[in-house]
């Protein structure tokens, strides 16, 4: 149950288009049922504005489809699946409506809703090499209610790429960076802007990048002001901070 339907009860009560009996059984619905191998909570979007996400990876195939109807059984309209396999798409949408992205592997089931967000959210890689964390960022973003523009291959390797996109980069109301290698497009997105910078360092780059590590040392040592730091790839972890920057 999300925010707005139980504001929706208790307007309803105050008004009297609804008694207290009623609106009781509305609410005490059970916050979380449980599946034996997952809890899937009902609860969320009601405390947190957001409904529970599906993280993919490590669950087979049938673990997702069973959580994903449970949602879907409780009324949540919009179902999110990260970090998804080919496979558990495969599988899944034999039983539900599921709109699969490869690049990113995130899979939605229902529509993702009108932007509701103040601003819009900016995201931008410094390589091609980057979009796949890139597009979990922007679809989570979108899945999320926000407006997204993306600026991919902007990287300071051609810092020109990335100075003639000044007016998205001045409007925006929250940037996520996403960059491998030495990770320094935060720092001069951060020098730039005047919104918060979500810095997203990834996996990508030779031996020397330690998977992602030398990004994301680079980004805690930004000496840029405002920029904020996930972890290694973590693209859904930046979209959900932007979009409750996005949403205040």
């Amino acid at each position: 149950m999300e925010q707005k339907e139980v504001r929706d009860i208790l307007t309803a009560v105050a008004s009297g288009s609804m008694n207290v009996e009623d609106a009781m059984l509305r609410l005490k619905m059970e916050p979380f049922e449980d599946l034996g191998f997952a809890k899937p909570d009902h609860h969320r979007a009601f405390r947190q504005g957001t409904a529970e996400v599906i993280y993919g990876a490590g669950k087979t195939p049938e673990q997702i489809l069973k959580i994903a109807v449970s949602l879907k059984n409780q009324g949540q309209k919009m179902i999110l699946i990260t970090r998804m396999s080919r496979e558990a798409a495969d599988f899944m949408g034999k039983d539900l409506p599921l709109k699969y992205d490869e690049m990113s592997r995130t899979g939605i089931i229902g529509e993702i809703p009108a932007p509701d967000g103040v601003g819009k959210i900016v995201v931008a890689t410094g390589g091609t090499s980057d979009m796949p964390v890139a597009e979990e960022a922007a679809i989570c973003a979108e899945a999320f209610g926000n407006e997204v523009v993306r600026l991919y291959d902007v990287g300071v390797a051609g810092l020109h790429r990335l100075l003639a996109h000044q007016e998205e980069i001045m409007t925006a109301r929250v940037i996520i960076a996403i960059a491998g290698m030495e990770g320094a497009l935060a720092s001069v997105i951060g020098g730039l802007a005047d919104c918060p910078v979500i810095a997203v360092p990834t996996s990508v780059g030779y031996g020397a990048s330690f998977g992602g590590l030398s990004a994301l040392l680079s980004m805690l040592n930004s000496c840029a002001s405002g920029v904020s730091v996930v972890n290694i790839d973590n693209g859904f972890g930046a979209a959900y901070q932007a979009s409750m920057i996005n949403h205040l």
